[in-house]
């Protein structure tokens, strides 16, 4: 079978991979394993060395942000032309404004249509218009689900085709693993001894951490040993993580480990307490997929899309509620026969999402453009 040819653009992903960064570079790599298609990767210019082994790098993006956006726009179409791919991949809500081939666009969220206050004010001006633009142009759209999916088609016209493609597990890192002292000698560097309760993932509004660490100091009454650990990149918005903290008396248990190893983060998923995702709204919320891989207990928020992928194996609270968000905490460190059956079930219920299974989706998706 002849490889199919796909520009694909990785111009946004930070060097410091997380959020939707974590969705182009595993989609990458498994994409790169197979031999039915041909990356032709479109890269920052200083940002090379890491996308080598998985397609041919195309170096010509400029590196700050507002400069590649405009590049993007303008310069995009005659990067696809000179390449030759007869598909170009804008894994990050947007697309070059006249593009010459067909073109796959991912829409991951609508939150910068519907909550602009989670968002840095640049991007919530800018990013509902690109979002439209891509809706508008793109010959498919890519939502990584059928929530994101039902939202975007609530709020414009999508020209082209709607695809849900979910995001996928690593299952070779984020599995069980009874080496309990392997995992120990992995995070004792970081300064963490159980037990505590872990948040995976950028500190930024939408995150809800000022109401994890209000419910947080509700179960610290009852369990002064345990201690609350933000594991991720300082974002946004970090001013009212620091009075939550302040106000809730709760500094000397809080720790803050920005960003963390890859090699590190199973280990810490697989000795928490709990893993709290009590974010308001996401377009996938992997670190709670992940965390069921690893067999931990985790707390995030129902009626959101983290319920409908935990599948019945997460401990969930309302969003907003600090009292229930403190009640499933204390439940995952009561334990028992209910909390034993949710460690169990995670595993099996996050085996059904592959990386593998979405690059054969993407794969499917570029031969029928």
């Amino acid at each position: 079978m002849t490889a199919t040819r796909v520009a694909f653009d990785v111009s946004a992903i930070p060097p410091k991979i997380t959020g939707a960064g974590v969705f182009v570079a595993r989609l990458v790599e498994a994409l790169g394993r197979r031999d039915d298609i041909t990356l032709e990767l479109v890269t920052r210019r200083d940002d090379t060395e890491r996308w080598r082994a998985h397609g041919i790098v195309h170096a010509v993006a400029p590196s700050a942000r507002p400069a590649r956006l405009a590049w993007e726009q303008a310069r995009g179409p005659g990067v696809a032309r000179r390449i030759g791919a007869p598909v170009w991949h804008g894994p990050h809500y947007t697309m070059p404004a006249r593009s010459t081939v067909p073109t796959v666009v991912t829409v991951h969220d609508l939150t910068f249509v519907d909550h602009p206050e989670w968002h840095e004010r640049s991007k919530a001006m800018l990013f509902p218009r690109l979002i439209r633009q891509s809706a508008r142009r793109a010959a498919a759209i890519v939502c990584v689900s059928q929530r994101t999916a039902t939202r975007l088609e609530e709020h414009v016209h999508v020209h082209g085709r709607t695809v849900v493609i979910p995001h996928g597990v690593d299952h070779e890192r984020f599995r069980p693993n009874a080496d309990v002292e392997g995992d120990l000698e992995r995070i004792r560097p970081l300064g963490i001894t159980s037990p505590y309760v872990l948040h995976l993932g950028t500190i930024e509004p939408r995150k809800n951490i000022p109401g994890l660490v209000r419910a947080f100091a509700r179960v610290r009454e009852a369990h002064p040993e345990l201690r609350l650990v933000l594991a991720g990149v300082r974002g946004w918005g970090i001013d009212e993580v620091d009075r939550a903290i302040e106000r809730a008396g709760v500094a000397a248990s809080v720790v803050r480990l920005g960003y963390v190893a890859d090699d590190v983060v199973p280990a810490l998923l697989r000795r928490a307490t709990a893993v709290a995702y009590p974010a308001f709204e996401e377009g996938f919320g992997l670190p709670a997929l992940e965390g069921l891989a690893c067999g931990a207990v985790v707390v995030t928020t129902s009626g959101t899309v983290m319920e409908d992928v935990t599948g019945g194996a997460a401990l969930l609270a309302p969003a907003g509620d600090d009292v229930a968000l403190a009640n499933a905490l204390l439940r995952s460190i009561a334990g028992g026969p209910d909390v034993d059956a949710l460690r169990a079930a995670g595993p099996r219920v996050a085996a059904a999402y592959t990386w593998e299974a979405a690059a054969a989706a993407h794969v499917d998706l570029y031969r029928s453009l």
